[in-house]
């Protein structure tokens, strides 16, 4: 099972990014705030974590920084997904250690297109 976290402090964001992805294959835990997204992502240890920026108390941008200095994260996928568009921050975002930076509003189909490019070796993407 692939388990995917989402910290955002939007719920229609997070239902969306659950409705999207979450089925008997993958598992999509949530985070309202910075600090809730590290204990989870210590916790359960994600293949993949999307990020907003603008977290209530620990950006999006520290808690991606915090996560790629710890080397349990080295392989965790990381997204930052925000509204936050300006080219200053997908070059902090990338800088802080996303794999990618994707921008609200954003389509189901390109959220799972990104899923499926970024985690191709998940057993739940390979045909029987």
């Amino acid at each position: 099972m692939l388990t995917i976290l989402i910290a955002d402090d939007e719920p229609r964001v997070v239902e969306l990014v659950r409705r999207t992805l979450e089925d008997e294959r993958i598992n999509v835990v949530e985070a309202l705030d910075g600090e809730t997204a590290l204990v989870q992502a210590e916790a359960l240890l994600p293949d993949l974590i999307f990020l907003d920026v603008h977290l209530p108390d620990v950006s999006g941008f520290e808690v991606c920084a915090r996560l790629r200095k710890d080397p349990r994260f080295v392989g965790t996928k990381i997204v930052m997904l925000t509204a936050s568009a300006q080219q200053g921050d997908v070059g902090r975002g990338l800088a802080a250690g996303a794999n990618h930076y994707l921008t609200k509003p954003f389509s189901p189909v390109r959220l799972l297109s990104l899923v499926e490019s970024i985690t191709p070796h998940a057993p739940i993407w390979q045909r029987v």
